[in-house]
């Protein structure tokens, strides 16, 4: 039986089951801890560093509004870019840099051709919290240059099997017409002595998504007729009081199937980019767009007390990724006969991971020691779905050994400091990079590669000292590094000699620097950071005016920024949360300004929750991006990821109702019908990207616990 129809059986079942899906128990204590910063259990207090967690309760209230994690992320996470507004998280970077999104620590984006859908790969009814730890680091390895966006799980249930079903509509209330779309979810979790579980499953389908002037979006990464799925589960087994194993897995797609084309408009006219019905004048071309068919398993072992004061933890995992792009004409090929080309990223990973964390006592200080060893095996391809090869093999095994060490004295102070040796080989076979046409007389020139193996090796450092002594002002300060070889499929498909020692595919390595402080006062909770990165060899890009192709460029880059952010609980029935972060840029090789691929436009968010009634609640949601403009024309128009960004903001509201069981909702996005385009949408002028936001749309569900 296919994964798709396994889904919707399951569904079916499960709604008859009288049910309820467990909820986080809201205890401070639990909130207030994270695994990511350092691979084990800790409190957010005592971390030296900028920790963004969304809570379970957060991404339910965003759920009423929009289901997509890249918004969700947006709306909730200082210093990462605002959302696209569509299936691709490009351009939307962390303080400027790419980050490392995970599902329990387990890699979902694909650095070696980072094709910018890490975060469509789990549906957030699965999640129980999004941990983001910020900045450069190398905790877990290749591809966190900007930080790690871990999307942790929810836990197999205690005690008696609970359920929740729930069912939701959503439409456009600029212009109906095709636009309803609807969802369902299902959960489930308990136990039956030492065995316990919990399953999500969940399906959803949209219409045709509609911009502020009832126009269709244009289908470049678009979310038009797409239908999504996801089954998560996880098993546990509990041997006795100290060990344990756990095993878990999820199937995720998401693809876009629609009869409709695009319109293309062009950023320097000024004409939008929007979708209308395909005709024999203008057929459709290509296979459904999206991830269709992500698998990932995952294995993990715990004992508590190994020997003593150890705690050893042993997981091991497995990833298949197949991530289907658009037609693009620019793949074109007139002498082979291709009018253009849709390509495809593939990704297997293996990893084998062991810690150990060892903790001691003397006197007043406390230590803990976190040590072990990744391995990691990734092989990634670029084929397209014509049989040509855009970017060749990449097989890369990954060997570390880490050490990190957490130091509380006197209980008021906490010292971190880590180190992580990097050893990495990536064998690549000779290949032939493309001849690729923009127009007829513009191409680029095919070479023929001799591929090698390329050895990296590396070894990064972190320390950071934070004072916890007093609630009223707790600073701290950081430095970390990260190991980065990111995008080097990018690099192999451009390539312009002949052998693949020439091609500058050197890793960086990113310094982290960071100083802040929290501050609570009663009922207020501020915290600020500011924040510098350099790095040796970033990688931009160059449009080649002779060959049609934006060529990668390696320069050292800094990038620096500060963000803030505020928490007021007013009452017990009003919520106050407020944040602004803002970045910056240069390549300092040529003082020259980073585009926008990397660098984001400031943002500022607000949110309010009200409960006037203990089963009702309202939330306002506010989004300001704020204006960049760094650049210059070239030739009279604006060129790569170069257009300037002008401010726009969204206001978005939720509701929801409480009837014993029984709970009904619902969200308004772009409640004010803000006619805008995203600041992607502006920065890009490459063909097809300048698709305006998402129209005021109404979401209707209900849920009924068990």
């Amino acid at each position: 039986m296919k994964p798709s129809q396994y889904s919707l059986l399951t569904l079916a079942i499960m709604a008859c089951f009288p049910l309820a899906a467990q909820q986080m128990p809201a205890d401070d204590k639990i909130e207030r801890i994270i695994v990511s910063g350092s691979r084990v259990i800790e409190s957010i207090d005592e971390i030296p560093a900028s920790v963004t967690l969304v809570d379970r309760n957060t991404i339910e209230e965003q759920m009423l509004v929009n289901t997509q994690l890249q918004s969700i992320l947006g709306l909730t996470v200082p210093g990462l870019s605002a959302a696209t507004g569509t299936s691709s998280d490009s351009g939307q970077t962390l303080r400027g840099r790419q980050a490392l999104i995970m599902i329990d620590g387990v890699p979902q984006s694909t650095p070696l051709r980072d094709g910018a859908l890490g975060s469509r790969t789990l549906d957030p009814a699965a999640i129980e919290r999004i941990e983001v730890i910020k900045g450069a680091t190398s905790i877990f390895g290749n591809g966190a240059a900007g930080g790690v966006i871990n999307y942790i799980t929810r836990r197999p249930g205690k005690g008696e099997l609970q359920a929740r079903v729930g069912a939701s509509a959503n439409m456009s209330l600029v212009k109906a017409e095709d636009t309803l779309g609807h969802r369902l979810e299902a959960a489930a979790d308990g136990s039956l002595g030492k065995f316990s579980y919990v399953v999500t499953l969940a399906r959803e389908e949209t219409g045709l998504q509609r911009d502020a002037e009832g126009d269709v979006i244009g289908l470049q990464y678009g979310l038009s007729d797409n239908k999504a799925q996801n089954l998560f589960t996880k098993l546990a087994y509990q041997f006795d009081g100290d060990k344990s194993l756990q095993a878990s897995y999820s199937y995720y797609e998401s693809q876009t199937d629609s009869d409709l084309v695009d319109v293309v408009g062009d950023v320097n006219t000024g004409i939008k980019t929007y979708a209308v019905k395909s005709s024999a004048d203008n057929p459709l071309k290509g296979e459904p767009q999206g991830p269709r068919g992500n698998h990932n398993l995952m294995l993990k072992y715990t004992d508590e007390e190994i020997f003593s004061n150890t705690q050893l933890t042993l997981d091991a995992y497995g990833q298949r990724i197949e991530n289907v792009f658009f037609f693009s004409p620019v793949l074109a090929n007139p002498d082979e006969g291709y009018d253009g080309g849709q390509s495809m990223i593939k990704s297997e990973k293996m990893g084998l991971r062991g810690l150990l964390n060892t903790q001691y006592q003397w006197q007043d200080v406390e230590a803990i020691f976190i040590y072990g060893t990744d391995l990691l095996n990734d092989v990634t391809s670029q084929p397209l779905l014509d049989g040509r090869m855009w970017v060749p093999e990449m097989d890369m095994s990954n060997r570390a050994f880490f050490l990190q060490t957490k130091w509380v004295i006197m209980d008021d102070f906490v010292i971190k400091a880590g180190i992580r040796d990097e050893s990495i080989a990536l064998e690549v076979d000779d290949y032939h990079t493309l001849k690729l046409c923009r127009k007829a007389d513009q191409c680029s020139v095919p070479m023929a590669v001799k591929g090698d193996t390329l050895d990296y090796s590396a070894t990064t450092y972190n320390l950071g000292l934070r004072y916890t002594g007093n609630s009223l002002f707790s600073p701290f300060i950081n430095y970390s590094q990260g190991a980065d070889i990111s995008d080097i499929g990018r690099l192999l498909r451009t390539a312009t000699v002949a052998d693949i020692h020439d091609i500058r595919t050197e890793a960086s390595i990113i310094d982290n620097y960071e100083v802040g402080f929290s501050s609570k006062l009663d009922a207020l909770f501020f915290t600020f950071a500011a924040f510098r990165s350099t790095s040796e060899l970033g990688t931009s890009n160059v449009f080649d005016e002779k060959t049609g192709v934006y060529m990668p460029v390696r320069a050292p880059q800094k990038i620096w920024g500060y963000e803030a952010t505020a928490d007021y609980e007013v009452n017990d029935t009003l919520n106050l949360k407020a944040a602004y972060s803002w970045v910056e840029g240069k390549d300092t090789e040529t003082n020259t300004y980073l585009d926008g691929k990397q660098i984001s436009a400031p943002k500022f968010t607000a949110a309010v929750n009200w409960q006037p009634l203990d089963n009702a609640s309202l939330n306002l949601t506010y989004l300001l991006v704020g204006d960049r403009d760094r650049f210059d024309k070239v030739n009279g128009k604006w060129v790569g990821a170069q257009a300037p960004v002008h401010s726009y903001d969204l206001l978005n509201l939720s509701a929801s109702y409480r009837l014993g069981q029984l709970k009904l909702f619902a969200g308004i996005e772009n409640l004010l019908n803000r006619d805008y385009y995203s600041a992607r949408s502006q920065v890009y002028t490459y063909s097809s990207y300048n698709t305006k936001a998402l129209g005021t749309s109404l979401n209707l569900g209900l849920q009924y616990q068990f």
